[in-house]
This record gives C-alpha cells, structure tokens and sequence, in this order.
C-alpha cells in the first residue's frame, strides 16, 4: 500500500483558485495519495476571533503534516499569513516542517521570501510537485 502524505497548502484565500487547481494537480496522479491539512476559504477557522486565535488553528492544523506546499506567485511575499505560516514551519514544532515552494505556471515574478525559506523550489507540474513531496514527505 502506498504512503499517504499530509500536506498543508499555504495560500490566500484571496486566490483560491490557485489552491484549487494545485488540488486538482495533486489529485490526478492516481499513485500518489495526500490528506489535505490546509485551511480552505469556506473552512470555520476563517472566522477565527483574532490573529492569536487564528495563528493557532493553522498551527493545529500543520502540525500533522510533514510538508508544506506554498505557491510562491509573487502576492505571497507581503501576505502577513503566508509569512506566518513559514514561521510556524521552521519554528512552532518540534522539527521543522520541510517547506515546497511552487513557481505558478508562467509567471515572471515570484515570491523571494518563500524561495528563500524553502527547502526546494519547484515548477508547477504535477511530477516535480509530487517527487519534491515525496523526497521531503
């Protein structure tokens, strides 16, 4: 039986649709199999109270993961969430959580910040995602 792997996808919830379609990249090899950590925009936790409160739900929520997956386009670079994300990825745990930055499919500015604090970066394909995944999963 395969390993399944639990993943965290960072993202704002202001471009969901690119966490959409990183799910459906994910999903379309059928050999590879992922439980998905991540805290999408219909999720409750969105109506967290205050920043603390929300700070601890996304830190519950990654802290069954091995990876986190954060689409490096180039808004990510002055989201206060992706930011903390990448925080609480190298500091909030135990061992750090190995971070996959995502290069969105053409584009020509990307995110300094995330590439900087990643363990790799990659291109936005499914067998580059997928293998970073699984090296670092």
């Amino acid at each position: 039986m395969a390993k399944t792997y639990n993943i965290f996808i960072s993202h704002s919830w202001a471009y969901s649709d690119a966490y959409e379609k990183l799910m459906d990249l994910l999903k379309s090899d059928d050999s590879f199999s992922f439980k998905d950590y991540s805290v999408p925009k219909n999720d409750p936790i969105h109506n967290a109270a205050n920043d603390r409160q929300l700070r601890e739900a996304i830190k519950s929520q990654m802290s069954s993961c091995s990876v986190i997956l954060i689409l490096a386009g180039v808004y990510a670079t002055y989201s206060k969430w992706i930011n903390e994300e990448i925080s609480l990825a190298q500091n909030g745990f135990n061992s750090k959580k190995a971070i996959i930055a995502i290069e969105p499919w053409g584009a020509e500015r990307t995110s300094k910040v995330v590439k900087d604090n990643a363990n790799v970066v990659v291109k936005w394909q499914t067998s580059s995602v997928i293998n970073a995944v699984k090296q670092l999963g």
